[in-house]
């Protein structure tokens, strides 16, 4: 294919397979539009230090962060899975399973194979259409309590989240965990790019709401011999996971 304003060449070409070309003509002629399957998860890349946490023995696929209403909820994916496999190919990042998952057929079921707790897991999703996105809010009373005071912990400054805070952070009444105050100049945790106002809501895989909850996670990874902790951080509300050094 050629790129052009008026039908004439301007000397960029692109090539598109004629797989993809056969695809996109057939859901144009069938359904008036492109489809596109959905997986309903958020993902992001496995770093070397998130593979070091997670015990994975090499930095690859794609980790889910977050599970939408929707195929993968229920097909038993969590968060902290990592895709390995789709579809019987294997995923090398989330580059890579975005596009596998955007050529799989609307209403497939395909087989989907996950890192969970050191082993792989196999499951089955039925592929849906990729607008049909629901989110579901979190709910639920939260009853109040005075929070303890600011601790230092790997180079952070942490708070326990009050409703105060919830309502002037503008947050959902159900989002727990643990308010970042300050980051430590110069600390892994400025490197990772956290920052004052970003929510920690898990440690090691397991929810947090306390101080005092994050430090034993923090010394159940050294006794264990590990060198990071992984963290679920919400930044403006978008969830990633985070590695970070307890060396």
């Amino acid at each position: 294919a050629i790129l052009s304003p008026n039908g004439g060449s301007i000397g960029i070409g692109f090539a598109m397979s004629s797989h993809v070309v056969e695809r996109v003509v057939y859901q144009l002629r069938e359904f008036g539009e492109t489809r596109r399957g959905w997986l309903g998860v958020r993902i992001q890349d496995v770093s070397a230090d998130v593979a070091e946490a997670l015990a994975l023995p090499a930095a690859r696929g794609a980790l889910v962060t977050e599970v939408m209403d929707g195929p993968s909820r229920a097909a038993g994916v969590e968060s902290g899975d990592v895709i390995l496999r789709f579809d019987g190919g294997e995923v090398t990042d989330t580059r890579d399973l975005v596009r596998r998952v955007a050529d799989a057929g609307v209403g497939r079921d395909v087989e989907v194979v996950v890192f969970r707790d050191g082993e792989q897991v196999t499951l089955h999703v039925t592929l849906g259409l990729r607008d049909d996105v629901s989110l579901a809010s979190a709910g639920g009373d939260q009853q109040q309590q005075q929070p303890a005071a600011p601790t230092q912990v790997l180079g952070l400054e942490l708070s326990e989240l009050t409703d105060q805070m919830r309502s002037e952070m503008g947050l959902e009444p159900g989002v727990t965990g643990l308010v970042i105050l300050d980051v430590e100049a110069g600390s892994d945790a400025e490197a990772k790019g956290l920052r004052a106002g970003d929510i920690i809501t898990e440690a090691a895989q397991e929810p947090v709401t306390s101080v005092a909850a994050i430090q034993e996670r923090v010394q159940a990874a050294r006794d264990a011999g590990r060198r990071t902790l992984l963290l679920m951080v919400r930044s403006n509300g978008d969830p990633r996971f985070v590695a970070l050094s307890i060396e």
